[in-house]
Protein backbone atom coordinates (compact mmCIF):
# COMPACT_ATOMS: atom_id res chain seq x y z
CA UNK A 1 0.00 0.00 0.00
CA UNK A 2 1.37 3.14 -0.99
CA UNK A 3 0.71 6.96 -0.37
CA UNK A 4 0.04 8.00 -3.48
CA UNK A 5 -1.19 5.37 -6.28
CA UNK A 6 -2.54 6.60 -9.34
CA UNK A 7 -6.26 6.88 -8.67
CA UNK A 8 -7.31 5.96 -12.33
CA UNK A 9 -6.22 5.66 -15.59
CA UNK A 10 -7.20 5.45 -19.40
CA UNK A 11 -6.12 3.62 -21.95
CA UNK A 12 -6.46 4.88 -25.08
CA UNK A 13 -7.93 3.15 -28.36
CA UNK A 14 -8.51 3.97 -31.70
CA UNK A 15 -9.65 7.30 -32.49
CA UNK A 16 -13.19 5.72 -34.78
CA UNK A 17 -13.93 2.99 -31.90
CA UNK A 18 -16.91 3.88 -29.48
CA UNK A 19 -16.42 1.91 -27.01
CA UNK A 20 -15.14 2.13 -23.45
CA UNK A 21 -14.09 -1.33 -21.61
CA UNK A 22 -14.96 0.39 -17.68
CA UNK A 23 -13.05 -1.49 -15.18
CA UNK A 24 -14.06 0.34 -11.52
CA UNK A 25 -13.31 -2.61 -9.23
CA UNK A 26 -10.75 -5.03 -10.55
CA UNK A 27 -7.72 -3.07 -7.56
CA UNK A 28 -6.94 -4.14 -4.36
CA UNK A 29 -4.85 -0.85 -3.92
CA UNK A 30 -5.25 1.74 -1.06
CA UNK A 31 -3.39 4.43 0.09
CA UNK A 32 -1.97 4.36 3.86
CA UNK A 33 -3.85 7.55 4.72
CA UNK A 34 -7.11 5.93 3.60
CA UNK A 35 -5.63 2.45 5.37
CA UNK A 36 -5.87 4.26 8.55
CA UNK A 37 -9.58 4.78 8.92
CA UNK A 38 -10.48 1.33 7.89
CA UNK A 39 -11.51 -0.21 11.39
CA UNK A 40 -10.07 -4.09 10.13
CA UNK A 41 -7.23 -5.95 11.24
CA UNK A 42 -4.57 -6.91 8.33
CA UNK A 43 -5.78 -10.31 8.14
CA UNK A 44 -9.55 -9.30 7.96
CA UNK A 45 -8.95 -6.80 5.15
CA UNK A 46 -7.15 -9.20 3.03
CA UNK A 47 -10.06 -11.96 3.51
CA UNK A 48 -12.40 -8.85 2.41
CA UNK A 49 -10.18 -7.83 -0.25
CA UNK A 50 -10.45 -11.65 -1.52
CA UNK A 51 -14.10 -11.09 -1.83
CA UNK A 52 -15.25 -7.76 -2.67
CA UNK A 53 -12.38 -7.63 -5.70
CA UNK A 54 -13.35 -8.21 -9.14
CA UNK A 55 -9.77 -9.85 -9.31
CA UNK A 56 -8.47 -9.99 -12.91
CA UNK A 57 -11.08 -8.50 -14.50
CA UNK A 58 -8.14 -5.53 -15.78
CA UNK A 59 -6.88 -8.35 -17.57
CA UNK A 60 -9.71 -9.52 -19.38
CA UNK A 61 -10.04 -6.17 -20.64
CA UNK A 62 -6.82 -6.01 -21.37
CA UNK A 63 -7.06 -9.20 -23.46
CA UNK A 64 -10.46 -8.04 -25.29
CA UNK A 65 -8.38 -4.94 -26.07
CA UNK A 66 -5.41 -6.47 -27.64
CA UNK A 67 -7.90 -9.18 -29.56
CA UNK A 68 -10.46 -6.45 -31.07
CA UNK A 69 -10.27 -5.65 -34.33
CA UNK A 70 -10.95 -1.64 -33.29
CA UNK A 71 -8.86 -1.18 -29.88
CA UNK A 72 -11.74 0.20 -27.46
CA UNK A 73 -10.71 3.01 -24.72
CA UNK A 74 -10.11 1.25 -21.16
CA UNK A 75 -10.88 3.26 -18.17
CA UNK A 76 -9.83 1.19 -15.35
CA UNK A 77 -9.51 2.30 -11.61
CA UNK A 78 -6.72 1.64 -9.85
CA UNK A 79 -7.78 1.65 -6.37
CA UNK A 80 -9.58 -0.53 -4.06
CA UNK A 81 -13.52 0.31 -3.99
CA UNK A 82 -13.07 -0.09 -0.02
CA UNK A 83 -11.66 3.42 -1.41
CA UNK A 84 -14.62 4.79 -3.02
CA UNK A 85 -17.35 2.82 -5.07
CA UNK A 86 -16.75 4.99 -8.12
CA UNK A 87 -20.26 3.74 -9.73
CA UNK A 88 -22.08 4.68 -6.22
CA UNK A 89 -23.10 8.45 -5.75
CA UNK A 90 -22.64 10.29 -3.27
CA UNK A 91 -26.25 11.85 -2.46
CA UNK A 92 -28.24 8.49 -4.01
CA UNK A 93 -30.79 7.05 -1.96
CA UNK A 94 -30.58 3.69 -3.09
CA UNK A 95 -30.74 -0.10 -1.61
CA UNK A 96 -26.90 -0.31 -1.10
CA UNK A 97 -27.26 2.03 1.18
CA UNK A 98 -28.77 -0.19 3.76
CA UNK A 99 -26.13 -2.64 3.98
CA UNK A 100 -23.39 0.14 4.37
CA UNK A 101 -22.47 0.05 0.54
CA UNK A 102 -22.98 3.88 -0.37
CA UNK A 103 -20.43 5.91 -2.61
CA UNK A 104 -17.74 4.90 0.90
CA UNK A 105 -18.29 1.74 2.31
CA UNK A 106 -18.93 1.52 6.14
CA UNK A 107 -19.62 -2.14 5.82
CA UNK A 108 -18.10 -5.52 4.61
CA UNK A 109 -19.53 -7.95 2.70
CA UNK A 110 -20.42 -10.40 5.68
CA UNK A 111 -21.80 -6.94 7.09
CA UNK A 112 -19.13 -6.21 9.55
CA UNK A 113 -17.75 -2.54 10.47
CA UNK A 114 -15.67 -0.99 7.83
CA UNK A 115 -15.88 2.60 9.04
CA UNK A 116 -17.58 3.91 11.74
CA UNK A 117 -20.91 5.16 10.35
CA UNK A 118 -19.81 8.29 11.61
CA UNK A 119 -17.05 9.20 9.52
CA UNK A 120 -16.89 11.66 7.43
CA UNK A 121 -16.88 11.08 3.93
CA UNK A 122 -16.34 14.11 2.51
CA UNK A 123 -12.88 14.18 2.04
CA UNK A 124 -12.56 10.53 0.29
CA UNK A 125 -15.30 11.65 -2.37
CA UNK A 126 -13.64 14.81 -2.80
CA UNK A 127 -9.97 13.08 -3.61
CA UNK A 128 -11.07 10.09 -5.19
CA UNK A 129 -14.83 10.01 -6.24
CA UNK A 130 -15.11 13.76 -8.08
CA UNK A 131 -12.25 13.62 -9.95
CA UNK A 132 -13.03 9.96 -11.14
CA UNK A 133 -16.53 10.86 -11.90
CA UNK A 134 -15.32 13.95 -14.38
CA UNK A 135 -12.82 11.77 -15.80
CA UNK A 136 -15.00 9.60 -16.70
CA UNK A 137 -17.59 11.95 -17.84
CA UNK A 138 -14.68 13.72 -20.37
CA UNK A 139 -13.97 10.17 -21.59
CA UNK A 140 -17.65 9.77 -22.85
CA UNK A 141 -18.12 12.98 -24.34
CA UNK A 142 -14.61 12.69 -25.76
CA UNK A 143 -16.02 9.37 -27.77
CA UNK A 144 -19.76 11.19 -28.36
CA UNK A 145 -17.54 13.99 -29.72
CA UNK A 146 -15.43 11.71 -32.15
CA UNK A 147 -17.73 9.45 -33.13
CA UNK A 148 -21.25 10.55 -32.10
CA UNK A 149 -21.87 7.48 -30.07
CA UNK A 150 -20.35 6.11 -26.86
CA UNK A 151 -21.05 2.30 -25.63
CA UNK A 152 -19.97 2.11 -22.06
CA UNK A 153 -19.08 -1.92 -21.52
CA UNK A 154 -18.70 -2.27 -17.44
CA UNK A 155 -16.70 -5.38 -16.45
CA UNK A 156 -17.13 -6.74 -13.43
CA UNK A 157 -17.50 -10.04 -11.51
CA UNK A 158 -19.09 -11.74 -8.93
CA UNK A 159 -18.92 -14.74 -6.40
CA UNK A 160 -20.35 -18.27 -7.55
CA UNK A 161 -22.00 -18.18 -4.19
CA UNK A 162 -24.17 -15.42 -3.06
CA UNK A 163 -22.31 -12.82 0.31
CA UNK A 164 -24.69 -11.69 2.83
CA UNK A 165 -24.26 -8.00 1.43
CA UNK A 166 -26.31 -9.14 -1.66
CA UNK A 167 -30.03 -8.15 -1.53
CA UNK A 168 -30.69 -10.12 -4.84
CA UNK A 169 -28.39 -13.10 -4.05
CA UNK A 170 -31.11 -16.22 -4.32
CA UNK A 171 -31.88 -15.46 -8.00
CA UNK A 172 -29.71 -17.08 -10.92
CA UNK A 173 -26.42 -16.43 -10.86
CA UNK A 174 -25.38 -17.86 -14.84
CA UNK A 175 -21.81 -17.43 -16.15
CA UNK A 176 -22.18 -14.42 -16.95
CA UNK A 177 -25.13 -11.30 -15.82
CA UNK A 178 -25.68 -8.72 -18.72
CA UNK A 179 -26.76 -5.86 -16.25
CA UNK A 180 -29.48 -3.54 -18.39
CA UNK A 181 -30.71 -0.03 -18.16
CA UNK A 182 -34.39 0.59 -19.60
CA UNK A 183 -32.79 3.73 -21.50
CA UNK A 184 -29.37 3.29 -22.66
CA UNK A 185 -29.19 -0.41 -22.90
CA UNK A 186 -30.72 -1.76 -26.52
CA UNK A 187 -32.18 -4.91 -27.44
CA UNK A 188 -29.68 -5.12 -30.01
CA UNK A 189 -26.56 -4.78 -27.30
CA UNK A 190 -28.15 -7.36 -25.21
CA UNK A 191 -28.44 -9.72 -28.68
CA UNK A 192 -24.61 -8.96 -29.41
CA UNK A 193 -23.57 -9.97 -25.61
CA UNK A 194 -25.68 -13.01 -25.71
CA UNK A 195 -24.02 -14.03 -28.99
CA UNK A 196 -20.50 -13.59 -27.46
CA UNK A 197 -21.14 -15.22 -24.48
CA UNK A 198 -23.22 -17.70 -24.84
CA UNK A 199 -25.04 -18.44 -21.35
CA UNK A 200 -26.82 -15.21 -19.87
CA UNK A 201 -29.16 -14.27 -17.82
CA UNK A 202 -30.00 -10.93 -17.57
CA UNK A 203 -30.24 -8.34 -14.43
CA UNK A 204 -29.90 -11.62 -12.21
CA UNK A 205 -28.06 -11.18 -8.93
CA UNK A 206 -26.99 -7.92 -9.91
CA UNK A 207 -29.05 -5.28 -12.18
CA UNK A 208 -28.04 -1.89 -13.90
CA UNK A 209 -25.36 -0.24 -15.65
CA UNK A 210 -23.41 2.53 -15.75
CA UNK A 211 -23.56 5.87 -17.27
CA UNK A 212 -22.09 9.00 -15.78
CA UNK A 213 -24.68 11.49 -14.53
CA UNK A 214 -24.28 14.06 -17.21
CA UNK A 215 -25.76 11.95 -19.86
CA UNK A 216 -27.74 9.35 -17.67
CA UNK A 217 -31.45 9.31 -19.15
CA UNK A 218 -30.33 12.19 -21.23
CA UNK A 219 -28.37 11.07 -24.07
CA UNK A 220 -29.79 8.06 -26.08
CA UNK A 221 -26.56 8.29 -28.18
CA UNK A 222 -24.44 6.69 -24.99
CA UNK A 223 -25.91 3.08 -24.76
CA UNK A 224 -24.23 0.66 -21.61
CA UNK A 225 -24.18 -2.65 -20.72
CA UNK A 226 -23.03 -4.28 -17.38
CA UNK A 227 -21.22 -7.84 -17.77
CA UNK A 228 -20.90 -9.65 -14.64
CA UNK A 229 -18.57 -12.84 -14.82
CA UNK A 230 -18.99 -15.34 -12.47
CA UNK A 231 -15.60 -15.82 -10.86
CA UNK A 232 -15.04 -19.91 -10.95
CA UNK A 233 -14.96 -19.59 -14.78
CA UNK A 234 -11.99 -18.18 -14.63
CA UNK A 235 -10.09 -18.18 -11.08
CA UNK A 236 -9.98 -19.71 -8.13
CA UNK A 237 -12.18 -18.34 -5.31
CA UNK A 238 -12.38 -16.04 -3.53
CA UNK A 239 -8.91 -14.16 -4.69
CA UNK A 240 -7.03 -16.46 -5.96
CA UNK A 241 -5.32 -16.60 -9.33
CA UNK A 242 -6.93 -16.84 -12.79
CA UNK A 243 -7.09 -19.83 -15.20
CA UNK A 244 -7.82 -20.39 -19.08
CA UNK A 245 -11.33 -18.91 -18.41
CA UNK A 246 -9.65 -15.66 -18.85
CA UNK A 247 -8.43 -15.96 -22.25
CA UNK A 248 -11.90 -17.06 -23.34
CA UNK A 249 -13.60 -14.74 -21.85
CA UNK A 250 -11.21 -11.81 -23.15
CA UNK A 251 -11.87 -13.12 -26.62
CA UNK A 252 -15.84 -13.36 -25.87
CA UNK A 253 -15.35 -9.92 -24.82
CA UNK A 254 -13.52 -9.01 -28.19
CA UNK A 255 -16.33 -10.51 -29.86
CA UNK A 256 -19.02 -8.28 -28.13
CA UNK A 257 -16.43 -5.44 -28.57
CA UNK A 258 -16.43 -5.87 -32.61
CA UNK A 259 -20.29 -6.33 -33.05
CA UNK A 260 -20.94 -2.79 -31.61
CA UNK A 261 -17.80 -0.96 -33.01
CA UNK A 262 -19.50 -0.47 -36.33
Amino acid sequence: MTDVPPPFELLPGAGQSPVILHVPHAAREIPRTVRAGIALGDEELVRELDHITDAHTDRIAGVAAGRAAVTPWRFVNRLSRLVVDPERFPDEREEMLAVGMGAVYTRTTHGAVLRSEDADAGPLVERYFLPYARAMTEAVADRLDRTGRAVIIDVHSYPSRGLPYELHGEGPRPAVCLGTDPFHTSAELVAAAREAFGETELDTPFSGTYVPLEFYGKRAEVSALMVEIRRDTYMSEPGGPAGPGLERLGGALARLVDAVSG
